[in-house]
């Protein structure tokens, strides 16, 4: 009997997205009580260890659109998270930098998402964590292999 749909009992995607609306919502759920979002946390997550990110390169990085990333960063602005100088003298526009605040709380919010990710591993060996690092970049290569080749063929 020929099979027409996939079997989400033993699809990997399936149980990918699964896994990951898992860890959506118990990182949701770590933030929640400080005042953060999944976005907004990642934002400064960015700020912290890329300094310099552009809106764009942020937005990316948070998988949100620039438009909603633009706001995120006008209301942690005005919140007191970071900052947004106008321009430089030379007309460059300053990066965005986390304030005092924005560190403090970044530093917070890391250790809730920590203990997250502790959990979520916590049925894993060091071993079992390994491969599935590796797996999961796998998928990752393999989906984005035709949108790269063009750029990695002059390599």
């Amino acid at each position: 009997m020929s099979q027409r749909g996939i079997d989400l009992t033993t699809s990997l995607g399936y149980l990918l997205k699964e896994a990951s609306s898992a860890l959506r919502a118990a990182m949701e759920s770590a933030l929640r009580p400080l005042g953060m979002t999944i976005t907004h946390y990642s934002c400064l997550e960015l700020l912290a260890q890329r300094p310099g990110l552009s809106n764009s390169e942020l937005a990316r990085g948070a998988f949100v659109t620039r438009q909603s990333m633009n706001v995120l960063l006008q209301a942690l602005e005005r919140d007191g998270y970071v900052t947004r100088p106008e321009e430089a003298r030379v007309g460059k526009v300053l990066p965005t930098q986390l304030t005092p605040l924005g560190r403090s709380s970044l530093a917070t919010a890391s250790a809730a998402v920590r203990d997250v990710e502790v959990k979520m591993l916590g049925g894993m060996t060091q071993d079992e964590q390994v491969t599935a690092f590796k797996a999961l970049r796998s998928m990752i290569v393999s989906l984005r292999d035709d949108t790269h080749e063009a750029t990695n063929d002059h390599h």
